[in-house]
């Protein structure tokens, strides 16, 4: 036996069925365990030589070696090295022998030496087709070292649970299709001892495959035992490997590398200074404060012991609370008062109507008695959603602004201090049978002109109401037709009223001036006879380029867009003096300050719907090629050349002078109804269908200035006062008139001042039309109305 502490031999391979090596020189050793710690160099043989095989064996082999060839020596000697003992306990019981210092070699120590091999019992001895003999090896079984990873199961029943067999002899089948049978159970009393006594490796788990115990090697206990006391489970590190100090200790007198500093250590980073900058720049501007007083954040938290606790609970800045439902009222109650309860009629209506314009969504009921009350229907319904609104609806916060709503009103003065304005009605004007469209009032102040639905214009006295003239200008040859607007010549001297009733325009000298303004007026109309002659036409189109509409038209002097001509015996009689022919329905006229030109409106003319007349030499001459949409409204400027034509959308501004366009204004509503010029020329009114106001200023932009929402319908006329008060009024079909302040400065810097004063009622409402015309009195602060009701109204302080 080894002593404790000596070393172990080399692994000795143990062939005692294969086969025998005999020493034919045996050599006596000495054992010495000092002497074999030095004999390296030698190699020990006496290991692989078993000297307790028994004499058949030795026998066996004395037939067996003749036959071996010396050629597979090599090869089995290899194979046996290679081969690990059976039994590990042998090795522990032999000890290295130590052999004499010797100089022989190896190969002269293994010339010696015979192998010879024993065959197993295990080996099937066979031969080939030819007579060569032929050992058939057992086959090789796969342990865990093995790296055979396609193996399967020792038992085949798959995804079968093995509670499947218990009531079988047998646990599965192998991969032959034999039954695997039960291991044998001990009885209960060595199932008890062996419950006390667990061997080592016992996990108390039984293996599915084979129904035996699941036990743990014995190189799995290893693992367990060093992941226990946190040692590393490879053997190959070696976590005590002695330390290479790569920089030693002493101080070495040259560098370990020679490289050079570089530039920019030696000089101001510009990084370095950006940020510098950068934190400068928040200091001046205050997001940083430098030396800021720290703030103890470990404060008290007092609160509250008898408290609520409601105002610890404070909401994150991002916390949006639901909406409470609101309380129920007295009408939810299962007792309510009379006045809540419904009655048929009601009910009915209730039913009939939609769940969204419903004021509450259930009715109210009445019940003696609490424990009568039935369970509420629409509970499900209300609770689904609510939980809807609460998980589906998004909440936004709106952030209430801590403003004075007086201080968002605009400092007006006073109406009083705005003094005189209409503010009542005075005068009615009873006598026609349709409704009055339109009306004007000659520049002397005196007598007012209306023209209405049933074909005939009266002047009445201003001042006593009384009706001082009649013509009819609508008979029954053309009873369709309908006096669409009424216009005094803007020269006191001569008298004219222009009146537009269909295709015909009337230039009227009623007998209500006396002789010499009469006269005055006759011969101005007929003096321009000898002119409209063809070939004769002074005036020429304009031209205007395409950037303003406007289109070079070479017209023909054979081509007239208007026929002047004497009017009959009976128009006479009643005081027509010339009668002007157009194409289409002429629906406003507007005169040139200076009397001898005025301009017709025919929305339906195409081309030609803007027409400029000329009473001197009675030509008539459409300014314009080609027209953009639908002409609502023509103006001439108060004292330069110029033209404002208002379509649906737009309002264009033309220099009759220089043919171009100037300016177009763009007001914003969807369909303009009329327009009006401030006496000074830099400022416009227009009204739209869609109930706006639009103030602009043509000194600033083309958008307007102020956009005034009174009316609750849509606005049909808008004048400024003409005779230097501040003050302006429009008309709407809801049958009010406003009235309003409008001071213009003569300061360019400064703004109008817009102050609403006065709301006008008095005219009804017939058909969805309310007032149709306006018109200031040229000296005083009264307001002349008409309307759809038959009656013209005068307004005054």
């Amino acid at each position: 036996m080894a002593k404790k502490g000596s070393l172990k031999r080399a692994p000795v391979v143990e062939a005692p069925r294969k086969r025998k090596i005999e020493e034919e020189s045996e050599e006596s050793v000495e054992e010495s365990e000092d002497e074999e710690l030095n004999q390296d160099d030698e190699i020990n043989v006496n290991g692989l030589i078993d000297d307790e095989a028994s004499e058949d064996e030795e026998e066996y082999s004395e037939e067996e070696e003749e036959e071996d060839s010396e050629d597979d020596s090599d090869a089995e000697f290899n194979t046996m090295l290679g081969d690990e003992p059976e039994n590990i306990s042998d090795l522990e019981s032999l000890e290295f022998e130590d052999e004499p210092k010797d100089n022989t070699s190896i190969s002269d120590k293994l010339s010696n030496v015979h192998i010879r091999s024993l065959s197993d019992a295990s080996d099937k001895q066979t031969t080939y087709i030819d007579g060569t003999p032929r050992v058939i090896k057992p086959e090789i079984e796969p342990v865990y070292e093995s790296d055979d990873s396609d193996v399967e199961n020792f038992n085949t029943i798959g995804n079968i649970p093995i509670s499947a067999y218990e009531e079988m002899p047998h646990i599965g089948y192998d991969i032959n299709g034999k039954r695997i049978m039960r291991p044998a159970r001990g009885s209960a009393l060595e199932q008890l001892l062996e419950s006390i006594d667990l061997p080592e490796g016992w996990t108390g788990l039984l293996d599915s495959n084979t129904g035996g115990n699941l036990n743990l090697t014995k190189e799995e206990i290893e693992l367990i035992r060093k992941l226990e006391i946190n040692q590393s489970t490879d053997d190959s590190i070696n976590p005590y490997e002695p330390t290479i100090e790569w920089f030693t200790s002493k101080q070495e007198i040259m560098p370990l590398t020679a490289t050079p500093e570089p530039k920019r250590r030696f000089i101001p980073s510009k990084h370095e200074a950006k940020r510098v900058m950068k934190i400068v720049r928040a200091i001046r501007e205050g997001r940083i404060v430098p030396n800021k007083p720290a703030v103890d954040e470990e404060e008290e938290h007092n609160y509250d012991l008898w408290g609520d606790g409601a105002q610890d609970n404070v909401d994150h800045i991002m916390t949006l609370r639901a909406p409470k439902m609101a309380p129920p009222t007295n009408e939810e109650s299962y007792n309510p008062p009379e006045e809540y309860l419904l009655n048929d009629e009601e009910i009915a209506k209730f039913n009939e109507m939609e769940p969204s314009e419903r004021e509450r969504n259930f009715i109210p009921k009445k019940y003696g008695s609490l424990r009568k009350v039935p369970g509420y229907e629409e509970n499900i319904r209300e609770r689904f959603e609510r939980s809807l609104d609460l998980y589906l609806a998004p909440r936004v916060r709106h952030n209430k602004l801590n403003i004075d709503p007086e201080s968002l009103i605009p400092e007006l003065p006073s109406p009083k201090d705005l003094r005189p304005f209409p503010i009542r009605c005075s005068t009615s004007y009873v006598g026609h049978k349709g409704k009055i469209r339109t009306l004007s009032i000659d520049p002397s102040g005196l007598w007012l002109a209306t023209g209405s639905d049933d074909g005939t214009v009266k002047i009445w006295e201003v001042l006593t109401g009384r009706e001082v003239y009649s013509i009819r200008v609508v008979g029954k040859d053309n009873d369709e037709d309908h006096v669409e607007s009424v216009e005094w010549n803007p020269d006191q001297s001569t008298g004219i009223l222009a009146i537009s009733a269909g295709e015909h325009i009337y230039l009227v000298s009623p007998p209500i001036f006396g002789f010499d303004i009469e006269n005055t007026g006759r011969l101005k109309l007929e003096s321009g006879f000898g002119f409209n002659k063809f070939g004769n036409v002074k005036k020429n189109d304009l031209n205007v380029n395409e950037d303003s509409d406007l289109e070079e038209e070479a017209v023909s002097n054979k081509k007239e867009y208007a026929r002047w001509i004497k009017p009959s015996e009976e128009m006479i009689a009643q005081g027509v003096v010339l009668t002007v022919e157009c194409r289409k329905t002429v629906k406003s006229i507007s005169w040139h300050r200076k009397g001898d030109y005025f301009v017709s409106v025919s929305p339906d003319s195409g081309n030609s719907s803007v027409l400029i007349h000329q009473i001197s030499k009675h030509s008539s001459q459409s300014p314009f090629k080609k027209s953009k949409g639908i002409i609502m409204d023509v103006k001439f400027h108060p004292f330069k050349p110029q033209i404002f034509v208002c379509s649906q959308r737009y309002v264009r501004v033309y220099d009759l002078a220089q043919q171009v366009l100037i300016k177009k204004l763009l007001p914003g509503a969807r369909w303009l109804s009329k327009i009006d010029i401030h006496p000074r020329g830099d400022h416009l009114l227009a009204s739209s269908f869609d109930k706006r106001v639009l103030w602009h200023d043509l000194d600033l932009q083309t958008t307007p200035y102020k956009t005034l929402r009174y009316h609750e319908k849509a606005v049909r006329s808008i004048k400024y006062h003409k005779g230097g008060l501040p003050l302006f009024a429009s008309a709407s079909d809801d049958g009010n008139i406003h009235v309003f302040h409008g001071t213009v400065y003569d300061d360019l810097m400064t703004n109008p001042l817009l102050v609403p004063l006065k709301k006008l009622s008095g005219h009804k409402v017939i058909n969805s039309l309310g007032v149709l015309d306006i018109v200031w009195h040229p000296k005083e602060a009264w307001l002349f109305s008409s309307g759809a009701d038959g009656v013209a109204r005068l307004w005054t302080t």
